[in-house]
């Protein structure tokens, strides 16, 4: 959460709150590897136009291990998608 919300606030799309995230918690954890998913709204497609009410999107980011590790990089994207 205090990676999250400090990203989060300075930026206005979901889809762009992965990589900076990923990279916050490499730089401050050093691990083998970081996967970052963020399940986000866009507001414009729930409130205005077509209005698709159950529309979301989950985009994720990958750094180290997740990288270079077909396996690990497919037991994460299972475990967002769930």
């Amino acid at each position: 959460a205090r990676i999250t919300v400090p990203v989060a606030r300075r930026l206005p799309l979901p889809a762009r709150h992965t990589k900076p995230g990923a990279h916050a918690l490499e730089e401050l954890l050093d691990p083998h590897g970081v996967p970052v998913g963020v399940e986000g709204k866009h507001l414009c497609m729930t409130r205005r136009g077509v209005q698709t009410h159950d529309s979301s999107m989950v985009p994720s980011a990958m750094k180290g291990t997740f990288t270079s590790d077909a396996r690990t990089r497919a037991e994460f994207l299972d475990l967002v998608k769930a």
